[in-house]
Formats: structure tokens, sequence, C-alpha cells
């Protein structure tokens, strides 16, 4: 029996940079209840709360001591006290990173024809300092989902973005994740870095984790979690991970 589900956020709790449904919200309070959920993605704190966080309204206070959030590929932690939301540990990149990584993904996308900044709504960017991590989202982080869905949906844009980034500052890890976005952190800043704190901070075996995403094979930004040897489950969609969720709390 598992202890703790842990779970990539973008297509596989949910439509792209959309909160979860109702269905999902539903059953992630019921797996509350039997296990620690540890959802850990690119993203920064405040969408984990739109996305995930205020949507389980049916979660006690200590239902949310048992959800822990593995930020910006879990560098950074944020646990519940049963009133608010703590910071236990983060770890920033320099003002000095941030503006090289920011510099080569610009670069990079203006080389290639995919900076496409007249597409932008109000108000949004393209690049992203997320402290731990600078993250490319090509359309932005406002722009609708089917736009998103089109513009990248065989990675081929990303994986040129990257492979270019990869050749003006190799220093620096660069994964695709998500629908338009890349996520650019120091070596071994990424998910194996996240999965190795949640080992330490739940006090949990390899063993006792299954873990959930969408972007598992090499290049995506959940594969470090597969060569980890994490048992994972491979998912298309938030409908697939619902049924998985069905199926193991049926078990129980």
């Amino acid at each position: 029996m598992k202890k703790v589900l842990a779970f990539d956020i973008d297509q596989t709790l949910n439509v792209a940079k959309t909160p979860i449904t109702e269905e999902i919200a539903e059953l992630l309070t019921k797996c509350l209840k039997k296990f620690e959920v540890c959802p850990i993605s690119g993203q920064k704190f405040d969408q984990f709360l739109v996305q995930i966080v205020d949507r389980l309204t049916d979660a006690t206070p200590e239902d949310l001591k048992h959800l822990h959030l593995f930020v910006a590929q879990g560098t950074q932690y944020y646990k519940y006290d049963g009133s608010e939301w703590k910071l236990i540990y983060n770890y920033p990149l320099t003002e000095e990173q941030v503006a090289k990584i920011t510099a080569t993904i610009e670069q990079a996308a203006k080389e290639l024809g995919y900076w496409e900044e007249d597409k932008l709504q109000p108000g949004d960017e393209i690049i992203e300092n997320r402290l731990s991590q600078v993250t490319f989202s090509a359309l932005g982080q406002k722009a609708g989902t089917d736009v998103k869905y089109a513009w990248d949906p065989d990675m081929k844009k990303r994986e040129k973005i990257v492979a270019r980034c990869k050749e003006l500052a190799p220093e620096f890890m660069y994964e695709i994740g998500g629908t338009t976005s890349i996520n650019a952190v120091t070596p071994g800043m990424n998910k194996s870095f996240g999965m190795k704190h949640l080992l330490e901070e739940l006090g949990v075996s390899k063993e006792d984790v299954l873990y959930f995403g969408d972007m598992t094979k090499p290049g995506g930004n959940d594969y470090p979690v597969v060569e980890m040897g994490f048992e994972t489950i491979t998912v298309r969609s938030h409908e697939d991970t619902a049924y998985a969720l069905r199926g193991i709390l049926g078990v129980l």
C-alpha cells in the first residue's frame, strides 16, 4: 500500500492552466483522508492555490495538513499548518542566473521565429521569473487553452528552442512542460530534486510513493521521476487520473 500520491498538474490534474474539475477536487479530498498528496509542478505558488487548493472546498483544515505543495519542480515547498500555508524551503536562482536564462531563451525563440509577443494579452509575459526557475510560456499565461493546445502539440517547436538554448547557455537545464512551456533551472534542480526532498520532508521511501504524470518520456518534465525509479502512472489527461483514483479509492 502506498503512503504518498504525487501528481504533475497540467494535463494530469486539470486542463492546462485551469482549475481542477469538481470531480478531481472530490477525489483529491477523499485521497487526503488516506494518503499524503503531493502536487509537484513547474508552476508558481499562486497557481497551485488557484488551480488546486481553492477548489478543495470540502477539505477540512486537518485534511489540508496532508496536502504538500512542491512548487517550481519542488525547489520550493509549502505546507499547511492548520491556518495558513508556510514556506518550508526555497532554493532561488541568483539575479545573474535569471538574467542569463531570460536572455538565452528570448534569443533562441526569436532566432527560430517563435517569439510571439504580439499575441500576449494585456499584462501578460512570455518569460517569467519563478524564483527557483525561469519559465518560457510561448503565448503567455493568460492565453486560452485552445490556442495553447494548438501551438505546439508535438513539442517540435519547443524541442528546437531547447536545442538552441543548450548551445547558447549549456550550464543550465531546459525541460518541456505543459502545452507551451519550457522550464529552465540549474543542473539537478528539476523534479528529481523535488522528489528527493519529498522523501526527506515526509520521511518516506521511494516504494511508498505513486506518481502520476503526462510528460514521462525523455525530455519531458516528468521523466526525471521515471529515471529515479518511482512507480509511475502515465496519463494523457485528468480524465485518466480520475479513472485511476476511482480505482485506488474503490479498492480501499
